[in-house]
């Protein structure tokens, strides 16, 4: 599970698309990849400005991965979604990891691995680089591209 932003222009005064974060216009997808990193799922495109946990509590991932008991692993981002959700250990301030949260973040960062990689396919297409339409129409060119990779 992971969400990133697809840079698009603005729309009207497009303040519901921009992300501070990143400093620009664009729209936040979510997916959910497979263990080898194939894509399964897209969401619909939302407004930049919506964080990752946002955005899977709006499209309901956690509730679908609870129901079906499907575990999940995600960054640091989606800490406190709950469910089956794993997201690895944070270092708070004035306290190191200890040994074994050190080790389990390596092995949750080796296993996430493929969701990134699949991510960067998604980012391979130009069009989600920096998309000279309207974000409202980026929905229908997620479905497509699903598709495309599914068919792949």
């Amino acid at each position: 599970m992971d969400g990133t932003l697809a840079e698009c222009d603005r729309v009207g005064d497009g303040e519901g698309d921009h992300s501070r974060k990143a400093r620009r216009h664009g729209v936040t997808i979510q997916a959910v990849t497979g263990p080898a990193g194939e894509l399964i799922w897209y969401s619909p495109a939302i407004p930049g400005r919506t964080v990752d946990i946002t955005a899977a509590r709006t499209h309901r991932i956690a509730t679908v991965c609870e129901r079906l008991r499907i575990p999940a692993l995600a960054d640091k981002a989606y800490e406190g979604a709950g469910g089956t959700f794993r997201t690895p250990f944070k270092q708070h301030r004035g306290r190191d990891l200890t040994v074994h949260q050190k080790s389990v973040n390596r092995a949750h960062a080796r296993l996430r691995g493929p969701v990134e990689r699949a991510f960067a396919r998604l980012k391979d297409r130009r069009i989600f680089r920096h998309a000279r339409c309207s974000p409202n129409r980026l929905t229908s060119i997620v479905q497509a591209v699903l598709t495309l990779e599914q068919h792949r």
